[in-house]
């Protein structure tokens, strides 16, 4: 595979601002390729101090999304003129073969609903790839694809804020008050304002590459006011038979169906699809039913709105694992939804369960249906002390895992170790 952009980079010198997935990706890709170019890599963990000095003697900064775009450091280097910001995405889309990119973002639901379009043109037997921030770095699959290929992707708001291309159909699943502190130190990237988080998001179809908009309905008064190049779709909760808990999964589904329906996918090969499609982990997964308690990890649920959904899709009665780092969201909502739908409450350690604690004595919250403790062998031992038959054990924290956790994956991987034992 060749591209005459990448020889753009030829003779360069690049620095890579952080390196995770995309930027470990984007290394092995120049290394591939064989572009000399002096690459430089800056990285808070290996150098405190100086990660960020002296940037403008770079010609290319390639950002990791967890890397504030706001960073003094970057700051300095373009007030000099002659240093470039860029990220492993621009370079995806500056060299991808194919146009038919179909980008996905939203606060939740982005990731199930990504991976049930790759399903959906998958089982049309088109050919399809699946990344982004799911995990899979799109520039490590870019040598594969072909140019009628469809690329299905997963995007932050992090990897939109800079972002120069816009995907050939955008989807916006919702929008909650999210990343608008830093929650954890490996990635400290946040917004401002939520006006600013929304403006990240819109990013995915502000550039004139972009055909479709397929947006909640919900976010018709916001998507109003902007003048967008493309064509804007609107979808709704609908009640198709599938395998996915939670109700606002329904949501995820009438999108999937709306951008099968642009690709001239038929509808009912789209909903045999759906129907035997299954949570992803760590969002809504069913982990064990036994003694006729179920287990239910939605480790993903880092906002209070997004638990505040978990809680709404069950009528049995819930012992609820909470709690842990505070991204600088208000629980008064949920602390009503606690007090509603949680038969007993388990609060992870963090200033997030702090936040939690203080709002439910507000309310009143009985304190004999609230347990502290300190780690999640703990919580599922209180848990499985308080569960009955007919009771929901779930793991929706509305809080960022940082603290006693090294990310939400392992703070799920925990809890359905637990769960199983």
């Amino acid at each position: 595979m060749y591209y005459p952009f990448l020889k753009n980079l030829e003779n360069k010198k690049i620095a890579l601002l952080g390196l995770g997935l995309d930027n470990q990706a984007l290394l092995a890709l120049l290394k591939k390729h064989k572009i000399k170019a002096e690459i430089t890599i800056k990285d808070f963990r290996q150098d405190e101090k100086n990660f960020n000095k002296n940037l403008h003697e770079f010609d290319i900064l390639f950002r990791s999304p967890g890397w504030p775009v706001s960073c003094p450091g970057i700051s300095e280097a373009l007030k000099k003129g002659k240093t470039e910001l860029s990220s492993p995405l621009n370079l995806f889309f500056a060299i991808c073969k194919t146009k038919k990119i179909i980008g996905i973002t939203g606060t939740k639901g982005k990731g199930t609903t990504a991976s049930l379009i790759y399903k959906i043109i998958k089982d049309s037997k088109q050919k399809a790839y699946l990344g982004g921030n799911i995990g899979i770095s799109p520039l490590s699959f870019v040598d594969k694809i072909k140019k009628d290929d469809y690329v299905i992707l997963e995007l932050s708001s992090f990897q939109l804020e800079d972002i120069s291309f816009s995907p050939y159909i955008a989807v916006i699943t919702n929008l909650y008050k999210e990343h608008l502190k830093p929650a954890d130190p490996n990635n400290p990237n946040f917004h401002k304002t939520y006006g600013k988080y929304w403006q990240a998001k819109l990013n995915i179809a502000r550039q004139k590459t972009n055909r479709y908009l397929v947006i909640n309905e919900k976010l018709k008064t916001k998507i109003e006011k902007e003048n967008l190049p493309g064509k804007i779709i609107y979808f709704s909760n609908l009640q198709i038979k599938s395998k996915l808990t939670g109700d606002y999964n329904q949501e995820n589904i009438a999108a999937a169906l709306k951008v099968a329906e642009i690709i001239k996918i038929k509808r009912r090969q789209a909903e045999k699809t759906i129907a035997s499609f299954k949570n992803l982990e760590h969002r809504l997964e069913l982990v064990n039913d036994i003694n006729g308690v179920k287990y239910f990890n939605n480790s993903f649920s880092t906002t209070p709105e997004s638990t505040i959904l978990d809680l709404k899709s069950f009528s049995s009665p819930i012992i609820q694992i909470a709690g842990g780092a505070d991204k600088g969201a208000s629980f008064k909502n949920l602390a009503k939804e606690i007090k509603k739908k949680t038969k007993f409450l388990i609060l992870l350690p963090g200033i997030g369960s702090d936040k939690i604690k203080k709002e439910l004595s507000l309310i009143k919250f009985p304190s004999q249906k609230l347990q502290l403790v300190n780690d999640m062998s703990e919580a599922l031992k209180f848990a499985k002390r308080e569960a009955i038959k007919g009771d929901i054990i779930l793991l929706s924290t509305a809080c960022a895992s940082f603290g006693i956790f090294k990310n939400y994956k392992e703070r799920g991987k925990l809890f359905k170790k637990y769960a199983r034992e």
